[in-house]
């Protein structure tokens, strides 16, 4: 049974977050955030989200009581480095190129902001990838919006249906919230009220 005695407060525009979010049964305010989501260089996989979600974190100064911001980060990442968000179709089929047939990881870290206090939590997911043919490459891109997703593909969509051949991890980590991190976490603070 879901306790909610919380606010909770979604400091995210995803889709597929928000989704997420309200199949756990939670209902919740969302908030857009414009934050440049640039980074030390020197950081590393899961420490790249966890600073990213600390940052978006920062917009919410004053948290009142009985009430938890929840950021969220996500970032592709294959051969030692983060695959990101692509800047055109011509960088998403080169990032889909890089993928194909090849296995990498997806990190999310997500926060929770309280009134006293920041936490954060990653979950890491390896996914396994069939190789893709050019015209599926093109396909692909036509017919999704790879430029709003880290690595440019999401699981949800066509590649991941055709092309996934194995995942380690959760998909919803992939998706871009760890569902049963959040899920745990509020249902403590809701157990604390």
């Amino acid at each position: 049974m879901i306790i909610n005695k919380l606010k909770i407060i979604l400091a995210s525009q995803s889709p597929r977050r928000k989704e997420l979010l309200e199949s756990l049964g939670y209902t919740f305010e969302t908030v857009k955030l414009n934050i440049n989501e640039v980074y030390p260089a020197h950081l590393k996989a899961n420490e790249i989200t966890e600073y990213l979600a600390f940052q978006k974190s920062k917009h919410f100064e004053k948290v009142d009581k009985n009430t938890v911001v929840i950021t969220a980060d996500t970032i592709v990442w294959m051969n030692d480095k983060a695959l990101e968000k692509p800047q055109d179709a011509e960088q998403a089929k080169e990032m889909l190129r890089q993928l194909s047939g090849n296995i990498h990881q997806v990190y999310t870290s997500v926060g929770f902001t309280t009134q006293d206090k920041f936490q954060v939590f990653t979950d890491c997911s390896e996914v396994h990838f069939l190789e893709f043919t050019e015209q599926e490459i093109d396909f692909y891109v036509k017919n999704n919006n790879p430029l709003d997703k880290s690595g440019s593909y999401g699981i949800q969509d066509w590649i991941g249906l055709a092309k996934i051949d194995k995942i380690k991890g959760s998909c919803f980590t992939i998706m871009g919230l760890p569902t049963h991190i959040v899920y745990k976490f509020l249902q403590s603070l809701n157990t604390e009220l």
